[in-house]
């Protein structure tokens, strides 16, 4: 088996995938916590979709990633709302 790939940074294209607890406002924290710690990438913009029976949501959206120290902050931030259940 080959090893994963390594991640140069800063690397302009990053997508992250959020997934937590369904709510009318769980885009607007994710989005604020995300804008907290990282730029937008150029052109990104937050894809939302529910999952079957309505209990959680997945957001997408991609980010400039500057190094591993600011994805584990960022992964830090977003669990500690309590309602993020990962963090991909």
């Amino acid at each position: 088996m080959s090893p994963a790939p390594k991640i140069e940074f800063p690397c302009p294209y990053y997508p992250i995938k959020v997934i937590g607890d369904s709510g009318e406002d769980f885009a607007a924290l994710v989005l604020q916590i995300v804008q907290q710690h990282a730029r937008l990438a150029d052109g990104s913009r937050l894809q939302s979709r529910p999952s079957k029976n309505g209990r959680f949501q997945s957001l997408q959206i991609a980010i400039v990633a500057t190094g591993s120290a600011q994805l584990k902050t960022l992964n830090e931030a977003l669990r500690a709302t309590g309602r993020v259940q990962m963090v991909l």
